[in-house]
C-alpha cells in the first residue's frame, strides 16, 4: 500500500509524465519486518511528507504482507518487539545517530493502547527526484481515482482487505501542497499563528454531501435508511407528530411531521468522534473499503466514500520563516485529544528550549506532542495532565521546519 501510494503522488508531481524511476534519495535504509500478523479492524489514516517532490499514505491493512513501520526509525528485531508493546507504548523516533531526514523533519509516534494488534498507521518521508515537466488539466484528482481503482483490482485478485485515509504533503517550486483525504490533519504554526492546511473528513463535517447523494440516488440507502437528519432516532408512537429535522440543503433546522419512512434509520447519526456513516463508519474519504457493507445487510458503503482528497497550497516565497514556524502533520490520535492552540503552545514551549540551530529540536517536538496526547498510565487507563482520557489511539507526527537548518534546496 505504502509503495503503490508513493507512486501516485510521484506520478502526479512529474504532472502526468511516465511513472518516474525509483526515489535515488539515500536517506532511508532497508524497511524492518516482523512476521505476517492478522489484518487490524477498521484501519483509517497517518500523515506523510516529502522532500523536492515527494509523497507518504497513511493507515492500511493488506492480506498477506508483512507488518513493518516507517523504514528511517531504523529498528532492530528487538525495537520493533517495543514499538509493538500495547502496555508500555514507548514513544519511536528515528535514531540520533543515524541520517536525519530531509529538512532536519522531526518524527515520532506510538502504538495504540490495544485497540488493534500493530500500529496502525503508516508514513514515509524522503526525496523525490522529477526529470521532465508537462502540464495536464485535472492531474491532481486522477491519482486519488486511479489508487482506489487499482485497489478494487487487488481485493477481487489477491483477496486485499479494508481500506486507508492519507494525508500527504509535497514541496515543489516553493510552495507546499497539502492533500488530505479522511481525518488525520496538518497545520502550520508561524509566528505562534495557526493555519490550519486541512480539515477532517468525517460524517459531520460531510453531513450535506452524504445527504445530497442519498436524495439524489435512493436506490442506494436500500430502503433502510433516510437521507433526512433528526435530532434523535424517530419512534413509531410519533407518527404523525411534528419533530425537528434538516436535509442536505440545510445548516439549520426546521420542522416537519413524521411519516412512515421517517421510522428509517438516518444516514448519518452520531455526534463527534461517534458519528457514522450507516451506522457503520466514521471517515467518509480515502482508499479502499469496496466490500464494506452495512452490519446485518449486504446494503454497500463505498459509494457514499469518496477517494477524492482536499488539496491546500502554501507559498513560502510570499513570507520569511524564522528557526520556529513549523508545519505539523498529525494522525486522529493527535488531535483528538489536542487542540490547535495547544499545540501552538508546546511548539513555543519546546522550541524555545533549543537553540535555533539544533537539528534535533525537531524530533524532540514531535516526541513532545506525542507524549502530550498520550499521556500517562494510571489505575484507570493513560490520563493526561487535567486526568482526563490520553488518546488510546495509534499517534503519529511530523514536524517540518519552514525556516532555519531545513532550508529548502
Amino acid at each position: 500500500m505504502l509503495n503503490r501510494v508513493r507512486s501516485a503522488v510521484a506520478h502526479l508531481v512529474s504532472s502526468g509524465g511516465a511513472p518516474p524511476s525509483r526515489p535515488k534519495s539515500p536517506d532511508l535504509p532497508n524497511a524492518t519486518s516482523a512476521p505476517p500478523a492478522a489484518p487490524p479492524q477498521a484501519p483509517r489514516s497517518p500523515p506523510a511528507r516529502a522532500g523536492s517532490g515527494g509523497a507518504a499514505p497513511a493507515r492500511t491493512v493488506e492480506a498477506r504482507a508483512s507488518f513493518s513501520r516507517p523504514t528511517f526509525l531504523q529498528l532492530s528485531p528487538g525495537g520493533l518487539r517495543r514499538a509493538d508493546d500495547h502496555a508500555g507504548r514507548a514513544v519511536q523516533s528515528p535514531p540520533d545517530t543515524g541520517r536525519r531526514l530531509p529538512w532536519s523533519t522531526g518524527y515520532a509516534e506510538v502504538i495504540n493502547a490495544g485497540k488493534s494488534r500493530h500500529n496502525e498507521d503508516q508514513a514515509c518521508c524522503e526525496v523525490v527526484y522529477v526529470e521532465g515537466r508537462r502540464s495536464v488539466s485535472g492531474a491532481p484528482r486522477e491519482p486519488s481515482r486511479g489508487q482506489d481503482g487499482q485497489m478494487a483490482r487487488e481485493r477481487r485478485g489477491q483477496q486485499v482487505e479494508g481500506g486507508c485515509c492519507a494525508l500527504v504533503v509535497v514541496y515543489l517550486l516553493g510552495k507546499v501542497y497539502v492533500a488530505n483525504a479522511g481525518d488525520s490533519r496538518a497545520i502550520i504554526v508561524r509566528n505562534g499563528e495557526v493555519i490550519p492546511m486541512s480539515r477532517e473528513f468525517t460524517p459531520e463535517t460531510e453531513r450535506q454531501r452524504l445527504q445530497l447523494l442519498g436524495f439524489l440516488k435512493p436506490e442506494l440507502l436500500g430502503g433502510e435508511f433516510t437521507h433526512l437528519e433528526f435530532p434523535r432516532r424517530v419512534q413509531p408512537k410519533e407518527l404523525g407528530q411534528r419533530m425537528l429535522y434538516r436535509d442536505q440543503n440545510m445548516t439549520g433546522w426546521a420542522y416537519k411531521k413524521i411519516e412512515l419512512e421517517d421510522l428509517r434509520f438516518p444516514l448519518v447519526c452520531g455526534e463527534g468522534k461517534k458519528a457514522r456513516v450507516m451506522a457503520t463508519i466514521g471517515v467518509t474519504r480515502g482508499l479502499g473499503d469496496h466490500n464494506l457493507r452495512v452490519c446485518s445487510s449486504t446494503l454497500p458503503i463505498k459509494p457514499f466514500l469518496s477517494c477524492f482528497p482536499e488539496v491546500r497550497v502554501y507559498d513560502l516565497t510570499q513570507y520569511e520563516h524564522c528557526p520556529d514556524d513549523v508545519l505539523v502533520l498529525g494522525t486522529d490520535g493527535l488531535w483528538d485529544v489536542t487542540s490547535d492552540c495547544e499545540v501552538a503552545a508546546t511548539v513555543d514551549r519546546v522550541l524555545s528550549a533549543y537553540e535555533p540551530n539544533d537539528p534535533s529540536r525537531y524530533t524532540a517536538l514531535a516526541q513532545a506532542l506525542v507524549l502530550g496526547a498520550r499521556g500517562t498510565p494510571r489505575d484507570r487507563g493513560w490520563r493526561l495532565p487535567n486526568n482526563k482520557l490520553g488518546s488510546g489511539d495509534d499517534i503519529s507526527v511530523f514536524v517540518i521546519p519552514l525556516g532555519g537548518p531545513g532550508s529548502y534546496s
